[in-house]
């Protein structure tokens, strides 16, 4: 069973991204599965810290990207919107590049909040960060 309340395109979602810091960071939410959203993020100039490794920052965008993406697809958008509250994470290997890809899936999904946790890989299928995401649940 989907826990989507609207599954947009995965176009129209990268659409709408395209002139904000997901665009710049070259983030592409690339898949919905019944109960998952997954996104890709290239290892390049513009996610890199100065010592060549991904920024742990650019890290946080795609598993918050994911978690914000995946919760405002839960809810019905005429009357809810879902905003970051926290986001942690857990930074495991570095990368230096190709593409890191992020899978989030809920792990709660109440009246008022909302809690998910994004796994980020490297190419290699090697884990990148392990994060959580805890959203609010905004009424319109």
């Amino acid at each position: 069973m989907s826990i989507w309340h609207d599954r947009p395109s995965t176009e129209a979602l990268n659409h709408l991204h395209a002139d904000t810091l997901v665009g710049l960071l070259g983030i592409k939410i690339v898949e919905f599965g019944d109960d998952f959203i997954r996104a890709t993020m290239p290892v390049d100039r513009r996610t890199l810290q100065p010592f060549g490794l991904l920024h742990g920052g650019a890290s946080m965008v795609l598993a918050e990207t994911l978690a914000s993406v995946g919760g405002n697809q839960v809810v019905d958008n005429d009357k809810f919107q879902c905003v970051g509250m926290t986001a942690t994470a857990n930074h495991l290997r570095g990368a230096r590049e190709g593409v890191v890809t992020g899978v989030g899936r809920p792990s709660h999904l109440g009246r008022s909040t909302q809690v998910w946790d994004v796994d980020l890989h490297d190419d290699r299928g090697r884990a990148i960060a392990v994060c959580r995401v805890t959203l609010a649940v905004v009424s319109l």
